[in-house]
């Protein structure tokens, strides 16, 4: 049989990667796509404190801890209002106070005002991770999680590189506007969650699931899922150094900004363009040598900082090796967590997953500056190194545990089916090729 013409070919693949997704996947993809592109502050927020605003280096990093501290405690309470409330009113709510403080941020005036202001930003930000999250697991199937995930995935990386470049040119009209642009994108954002995304938290209480009431305090008790919310964290606070200290750190080298600038957004240049092939690689293939890998890429593509010296080149080397690793994580890790949360507990699981991210935000630029301003850069990027072998042995430790349902990758069965209440599904491969386990099981 012949080849199919090339542009037959890029027609199968978008088929097989965008393809048998319900509708409501694409609407909440918009609405991620649309949230993205206006996203302007919070990646320029530490540049409006010290550039427009005239404050110092250190005011504007403890500005980005406060945000970081809200993200944090949205992040379990999002979780937990997501189960009680909705997926549905939580996400609208999260962004309509995300759109208003955002607006307000750019009238606010004094350091407490503002800082008081930034932490109801990031309150308010990450409130709709949980959510969002949660949606998707409620209504994509098993077998397309990991590919549904990284469609979104893609869809932030898609709107933060058009978002960051427009950005530089919108803030030449003052940031004001960036301001009220974020805010109306925002606005954008909750009309069409509002009106295209209906409730899709199950009906089904606890007791008639069969399944125990689950709070908090059970989610932080599930060892097996804290073990895997830990050994996140642990790559969560690498990841984190390549928005703080690898700036400081290429600067020190010599490295102007225009070629960091460069350097960095090589990051979300090779998402947009790897990401979607990658996710047809991962299809079928086994989770734990994908945590596994991934966590040696983030690891030891950060760790390679160290041999960089001044070569603009060589960090951008670097900087390929842990994007890499990024996109292995990001939608394995996702359906991991998806499918280790019993159905009517899907918003707290997936608010302590997102806890991990937001604490390594607090505490990632921290760690970072105070290892690379006392111990040295070889001592920083090697920590960095040290982190992913650790983590990569973790996830090897986890998927040999017999019945490591929680870790989610050694061919047992989940507590959680397929999200409908059906049979398990077996783990031991990444979800495109998951079935469902014998009854019984």
């Amino acid at each position: 049989m012949p080849d199919l013409p090339v542009s037959a070919r890029v027609r199968k693949a978008a088929s097989e990667t965008m393809g048998g997704l319900p509708r409501q996947f694409w609407w909440l993809w918009t609405s991620t796509l649309i949230n993205k592109l206006g996203g302007f502050v919070v990646t320029f927020l530490a540049l409006y404190l010290t550039t427009d605003r005239g404050y110092s280096a250190s005011y504007a990093g403890l500005v980005a801890s406060l945000f970081g501290l809200g993200s944090a405690i949205a992040a379990v309470g999002a979780g937990v209002l997501t189960d009680r409330i909705g997926r549905r009113p939580t996400l609208v709510a999260a962004q309509l106070g995300t759109a208003l403080f955002t607006a307000v941020l750019g009238f606010t005036d004094g350091q407490v005002a503002i800082a008081v202001v930034a932490f109801l930003v990031g309150l308010c930000n990450n409130a709709t991770r949980p959510a969002t999250s949660a949606i998707i697991a409620d209504i994509v199937p098993a077998e397309d999680r990991v590919r549904a995930y990284s469609l979104n995935y893609w869809a932030i990386n898609i709107g933060f590189g058009l978002s960051a470049a427009a950005a530089g040119l919108i803030a030449t009209q003052g940031y004001l506007t960036l301001f009220l642009l974020d805010a109306l994108s925002t606005l954008v954002c909750a009309l069409v969650i509002f009106v295209r995304i209906p409730e899709t938290k199950p009906d089904a209480p606890a007791a008639q699931a069969g399944e125990p009431a689950i709070g908090l305090g059970t989610v932080f008790r599930d060892a097996r899922f804290m073990a895997v919310v830990t050994l996140n964290l642990l790559l969560a606070l690498v990841a984190q150094q390549g928005s703080t200290t690898l700036a400081v750190d290429m600067g020190r080298a010599g490295i102007t900004s225009t070629e960091y600038g460069l350097v960095i957004g090589l990051n979300g240049l090779l998402i947009v363009l790897l990401q979607i092939p990658l996710t047809r690689w991962m299809e079928g293939r086994n989770r734990t040598g994908l945590l596994v890998a991934s966590a040696l890429f983030i690891g030891w593509g950060f760790g390679l900082t160290a041999l960089a010296g001044s070569s603009a080149w060589f960090y951008a080397f670097t900087v390929a090796v842990w994007t890499i690793g990024e996109i292995l994580n990001a939608p394995t890790m996702m359906g991991l967590v998806s499918e280790l949360s019993p159905t009517h507990a899907r918003g707290r699981y997936q608010g302590v997953y997102s806890l991990s991210w937001s604490l390594a935000s607090f505490l990632g630029p921290a760690v970072g500056g105070v290892l690379l301003e006392r111990a040295g850069s070889g001592v920083m990027w090697g920590a960095c190194a040290v982190c992913g072998t650790v983590a990569a042995a973790g996830y090897v430790v986890l998927g040999r545990r017999p019945g490591a349902a929680t870790a989610g990758v050694a061919g047992a069965a989940t507590r959680t089916g397929n999200g409908n209440g059906n049979a398990p599904v077996a783990l031991g491969k990444a979800d495109a090729e998951a079935e469902p386990a014998p009854a019984g099981s």
